[in-house]
């Protein structure tokens, strides 16, 4: 009598694939370059359609003129602007850090707040800025960081439907135990920019491929 081999349930492959993300990136950490929370925050908000490697290059100045909320709040637009330029956007960037710093000090003591609807009423703050805070700040996994590259490479690898990130947020915390979510995203991030790239993915040398319904078929027409 033939058996029928039983494929694994999208939660299993979404645990295997954290498994072996955490064995190929065992020192993943945020790339992000800070001191303090605040730091945090500004640098996520500037990292908004930029890389992280550019905002990295913005922050050393930007911090030396103004390292914490209090002289953010107070800063010349005008240098503010001209201090993040490189980042893209930065008009709207420099607004939004700069009314978000003066609400911290204002209604928070000078302490960027370690509450998920605390944070989301700061400008320029929506989930994903606020669970990179918290994670990597706090120590609180309150959600899952969706960026492109998790948003890109967990619709790959078949765990979401949804385009929305609050939709690929919610279906991902469903499957990863909430310990993990903040390593599946740093390490799914570290992947997308190393293998699964958004326009030529190396599917033949991707470690997840078996579990990859998206390699799978780029490799059958391939």
């Amino acid at each position: 009598m033939t058996t029928t081999r039983k494929s694994p349930s999208k939660k299993q492959r979404a645990l295997e694939i954290l498994h072996r993300l955490k064995h190929l990136y065992p020192d993943a950490t945020c790339s992000l370059n800070y001191s303090t929370p605040v730091q945090l925050l500004v640098a996520t908000i500037l990292s908004a359609q930029c890389t992280d490697e550019r905002v990295n290059q913005v922050t050393p100045a930007l911090f030396s003129r103004f390292p914490d909320a209090a002289s953010l709040a107070n800063a010349d637009l005008d240098e503010l602007e001209n201090l993040v330029r490189s980042t893209g956007f930065y008009r709207n960037k420099s607004k939004n850090i700069q009314a978000a710093c003066r609400m911290i000090v204002t209604d928070f003591d000078s302490v960027v707040p370690n509450q998920m609807e605390h944070l989301l009423k700061l400008p320029g703050v929506a989930r994903k800025t606020a669970n990179v805070v918290l994670a990597h700040a706090y120590g609180i996994n309150a959600g899952v960081t969706v960026d492109t590259h998790v948003k890109r490479l967990s619709q790959r690898l078949g765990l979401t439907k949804y385009s929305e990130p609050v939709k690929i947020e919610q279906d991902l915390m469903k499957l990863l135990p909430q310990a993990d979510w903040e390593n599946w995203s740093i390490r799914l991030i570290y992947h997308g920019r190393a293998v699964c790239k958004a326009r030529s993915p190396a599917c033949a040398a991707c470690e997840l491929a078996d579990l990859c319904p998206t390699a799978h078929k780029v490799m059958t027409i391939g």
